[in-house]
């Protein structure tokens, strides 16, 4: 069985290598390049592909996988909004992702950035570092007492949960299916009420049309002054555009956002070099009170194992016809 994998970095054969000793019937060749309709054109002869988030897998990437014989996509990742599931199902082709490889890397990689944009630490850090050691625009509040708002309570958002009750929170959460294990501490409530107690809310829901923009200019203006927003999820949940017209009017104490709109072109990619002009991720980076990671929440060494065994299981259930709570095509 072999298996082409795409957009392959150093960390990626670092852990799936070691795992990959266990199923001997699997083959894997590694390449740089993304997933596209043009780089499809190389699976000739591969059973299954194995894509990121940042892949195109669409109707005409399919399309091409379909031609050159591959019949399984294999998603090194929770999120699928990049595939088109419904051309995969027509083609016949199986698609699997990874929906629980580690929660809490992605929870704590949320509340991090909550503690970094409402402490200034990256501000801090580099003030220190020029020898200045005075406390303007450091100031922060405590989490302790305040109120989160969890927007989407799976794995991820249940573990950001009980991060948020450590910390001396009143929790606060908003999803179509209450997560039974959290309601001995977790108030369910609209997410119009959501809006207008959380001191900080962070995002855990997968991006569909319901939740397209969710965060925009309206749900923004329902917030407190001074909220502090994290998203951790999906790029698309927040209207970038109208997200920098609510920080212009000084809604946010801070913004902490793993994901964005425009990251497809970004991600893992080195552009210091380069001038974008047209970027709103650009101005985003112009506020003082803004920090950007690049999608790195899954990017543990325990998560990274996770995903390396949890895709090979995948390639070896599509090769024997089954069938689990992976598939998404």
């Amino acid at each position: 069985m072999k298996l082409l994998f795409y957009a392959a970095k150093n960390y990626d054969k670092k852990s799936f290598d070691p795992v990959l000793v266990k199923y001997p019937e699997i083959e894997i060749d590694y390449i740089d390049h993304e997933l596209e309709p043009m780089t499809a054109k190389i699976a000739v002869g591969y059973d299954a592909v194995c894509a990121f988030v940042s892949a195109d897998v669409g109707a005409a990437t399919l399309e091409v996988l379909h031609e050159c014989g591959v019949k399984a996509v294999l998603m090194r990742c929770a999120g699928f909004n990049n595939v088109d599931t419904e051309k995969a199902k027509e083609l016949g082709m199986v698609v699997k992702r990874v929906p629980g490889y580690s929660p809490e890397s992605v929870a704590e990689l949320a509340m991090g950035l909550a503690l970094a944009v409402n402490r200034r630490l990256y501000k801090a850090y580099n003030k220190v570092r020029e020898n200045d050691y005075t406390l303007k625009g450091l100031r922060g509040v405590n989490f302790f007492g305040k109120t989160a708002g969890i927007v989407g309570t799976g794995k991820i958002g249940a573990v950001m949960c009980r991060i948020c009750r450590g910390f001396g929170m009143r929790v606060i959460a908003y999803d179509v299916y209450e997560n039974p294990e959290l309601k001995d501490f977790v108030e369910y409530v609209t997410l119009d009420e959501l809006l207008a107690q959380s001191d900080l809310i962070s995002l855990h829901c997968p991006l569909m049309d319901s939740t397209y923009h969710m965060i925009n200019i309206e749900s923004i203006k329902k917030m407190k002054d001074g909220v502090i927003l994290v998203n951790t999820s999906r790029g698309a949940l927040v209207d970038t555009k109208e997200l920098i017209e609510g920080i212009r009017l000084n809604k946010f104490l801070g913004v902490g956002l793993d994901v964005y709109e425009e990251e497809t072109g970004n991600v893992y990619e080195d552009r210091s070099d380069e001038i974008m002009e047209h970027s709103v991720t650009a101005r985003l980076l112009a506020f003082p009170n803004v920090l950007i990671t690049s999608h790195q929440g899954f990017y543990t060494m325990e998560a990274l194992a996770a995903i390396a065994e949890t895709t090979l299981d995948n390639m070896m259930d599509a090769k024997n016809g089954v069938r689990t709570g992976n598939d998404i095509a």
